[in-house]
């Protein structure tokens, strides 16, 4: 059956009774090549087990269990599910998994189905939810990678380098934990419905270390946070606004021990930046 088939897809659906949601954010791939090439650069093979989100009718879903040792597709979306159980009955190493993967426990979910394998992720993202579902899969170490396909704005604002005033705080989260590179686009005609917006595929693998090591990693991220919460005001005076106890005179103080520029942006610094930042000062944890 090929899923990416615009006549195969209406046809399949109409015979579940099955009608899109916007509010899920569905948008299924009508060009096979597209789900062959994000599957072929997730890195999927035999010693791998892949976590997939939102399988949608299962195009996915398809190619990564012809390359993983296990596919687990997490469908929110119950009216999927008929479906989904008629498109993978070839694949004995594909489970669909009913639930919301925001309300899952990954890192148990990781060790109950993926024993003796390399637990990855990839998925076509709802564009609604990216980055919650991006948060909870960096703060989950069990999965060495993830290889998403989301909306082409927020995949470069993710993998622009660190200073370069594209990215932001949830930028420089991400980059502390894992290598990020945007690998191709993919136009909105690609998908049933068309979305309004370009996609694109980033890859994300984990760092066998931190980017850098601040001395205290929860004052670090406090900083970079403050850091872009006044994004057009000067870094001394966003953080003096953003974190109590600070005050502007000794921003300004520990930018310029730094070596930064004292009308130096938020947006500018690296992730070293913010770590010599950081070490710098002295102001309450709460």
């Amino acid at each position: 059956m090929n899923l990416c088939d615009q006549r195969t897809i209406r046809d399949l659906l109409s015979r579940h009774g099955f009608r899109f949601s916007k509010s899920m954010g569905q948008n299924f791939l009508i060009d096979p090549q597209i789900p062959a090439d994000i599957a072929a650069a997730s890195g999927a093979d035999g010693s791998c087990g892949v976590l997939e989100i939102g399988p949608g009718i299962g195009p996915l879903t398809a190619e990564l269990a012809a390359r993983a040792g296990k596919v687990v597709s997490v469908e929110l979306d119950k009216a999927l599910l008929p479906v989904l159980e008629e498109t993978m009955a070839p694949f004995p190493h594909v489970e669909i998994l009913p639930g919301d993967v925001l309300k899952l426990d990954l890192a148990a979910l990781a060790a109950e189905k993926f024993q003796g394998l390399t637990p990855i992720v990839c998925a076509n993202l709802p564009y609604n939810i990216t980055t919650p579902i991006l948060e909870k899969l960096i703060e989950t170490p069990a999965f060495s990678s993830f290889t998403v396909l989301i909306q082409r704005e927020v995949a470069q604002r993710l993998a622009a380098p660190p200073g370069s005033g594209d990215g932001g705080s949830f930028s420089l989260f991400l980059q502390y934990h894992m290598e990020a590179e945007l690998l191709f686009t993919v136009p909105p005609e690609k998908f049933l419905p068309a979305p309004k917006v370009t996609s694109a595929v980033l890859r994300c693998v984990r760092r066998p270390h931190p980017a850098v090591a601040p001395a205290d990693e929860v004052l670090f991220f406090r900083v970079i946070r403050g850091a872009f919460l006044l994004r057009r005001k000067t870094l001394a005076n966003s953080l003096s606004a953003a974190l109590p106890g600070l005050s502007k005179t000794a921003a300004q103080a520990a930018i310029l021990r730094c070596g930064l520029p004292a009308d130096v942006r938020g947006e500018r610094l690296t992730l070293e930046d913010f770590k010599k930042l950081a070490d710098s000062l002295e102001i309450p944890k709460k």
